[in-house]
């Protein structure tokens, strides 16, 4: 009779153990497997999806596009073109458009557009009511340089933007039609819609950049601009350039005494027995902003600036920031316009609007 051998239970050492890790392993392989082509993928995933959204927006402005008729325009304006030396005469809106489009970069907000839209709808209305003296040809209203506001026909643009231009103008076209007609005033009257790149984190009072106190002209904080590509700058001119911009002679150990504003711009500054404005320094020696530091080092002077343009009124990246924020166009021209409304051309300047 053939004896059974008791069958050994394998222990924790024996044949058996290696099926636990191996189990394990194999999970562990699959998992990288799985995984890791996930992890990589992920990012690329995000990009593409991210360029789809902007290819999709652009692709829905140019396959929308927005029409200006010549009846949302009350008056045309008289444009000299420096440069050509003849005169373009352009519906309102249509002017308007080609403002916004060469005074504020086309990938801003919507929103930061429609305010720039006012800006500068309210400044033509203004200049155009109280005209004076500008040493324009006859016929003229304004010129196409910073003397009024910077604008650019048709053809600038094109040439400009390339392949860009269908989405960018239709965006900007979009911005004027939902503030057709509309513009910046105070106690019923259009104000001057003073407006600058990128301010220091403040903006500045009119009176301590300009002769003219101005109510709606006010400092306010404007924090977003920190995040601006304009917000620093560094500009390095020798002593003798100073010194001759300036008509005055430097003495380092004694010169360079500032007194700022309450919004941190240089209010006075002695230099060689003078003083200075902060505008004055700015202008002379072309430096972005009149909030400035200086430094002195191997016989050159080293001018640290904070913010672009005078920073009196509406900051555009204050705007963009704001709007980027989720704030709308008219709480944007309300908090850089202080005490300022949003009204209709027709009710503010009916003598321009009857004009056509």
């Amino acid at each position: 009779m053939k004896r059974w051998k008791k069958r050994k239970r394998p222990t924790r050492y024996g044949k058996y153990e290696w099926k636990i890790p191996s189990i394990i392993v194999v999970v562990s392989l699959v998992s990288i497997i799985l995984v890791i082509p996930t992890v990589i993928v992920i990012p690329f995933i995000q990009a593409d999806t991210d360029q789809s959204k902007s290819v999709n927006t652009t692709v829905v402005e140019e396959n929308n596009p927005v029409v200006l008729e010549a009846s949302d325009s009350p008056f045309s304006v008289n444009v000299f073109r420096t440069k050509s030396e003849k005169i373009e005469t352009v519906p309102l809106e249509e002017y308007v458009t080609r403002v916004v489009a060469s005074e504020m970069p086309a990938d801003f907000e919507l929103e930061a557009l429609k305010a720039q839209a006012l800006a500068a709808r309210t400044y033509i209305v203004n200049y155009l009511m109280y005209k004076q003296e500008n040493n324009l040809p006859e016929g003229s209203d304004v010129s196409d340089t910073v003397q009024h506001q910077v604008y650019k026909n048709d053809g600038d643009l094109r040439s400009q933007w390339g392949t860009d231009y269908n989405w960018k103008l239709n965006k900007i076209k979009k911005a004027v039609s939902e503030t057709i007609g509309e513009v910046v005033t105070y106690q019923g009257v259009p104000i001057t819609p003073a407006f600058f790149s990128t301010s220091n984190g403040y903006t500045e009072d009119s009176e301590k950049y300009w002769a003219n106190e101005l109510p709606y002209l006010r400092s306010v904080e404007s924090p977003w601009d920190k995040e601006s590509p304009k917000y620093l700058d560094q500009k390095v001119l020798t002593i003798d350039q100073v010194e001759q911009a300036l008509g005055v002679q430097i003495d380092v150990s004694t010169d360079f005494q500032i007194k700022r504003t309450e919004s941190n711009r240089v209010a006075e500054i002695a230099l060689g027995g003078k003083t200075f404005t902060g505008r004055d320094v700015r202008e002379d020696l072309e430096l972005r902003s009149s909030d400035f530091e200086i430094e002195y080092k191997n016989n050159h002077l080293i001018f640290t600036t904070k913010g672009f343009g005078h920073g009196v009124g509406m900051s555009q990246y204050g705007a963009n920031g704001m709007a980027k924020e989720g704030k709308n166009y008219k709480e944007i021209i309300t908090y850089y316009y202080q005490g300022a409304e949003v009204d209709e051309v027709t009710t503010t300047a009916p003598k321009l609007a009857a004009k056509k």
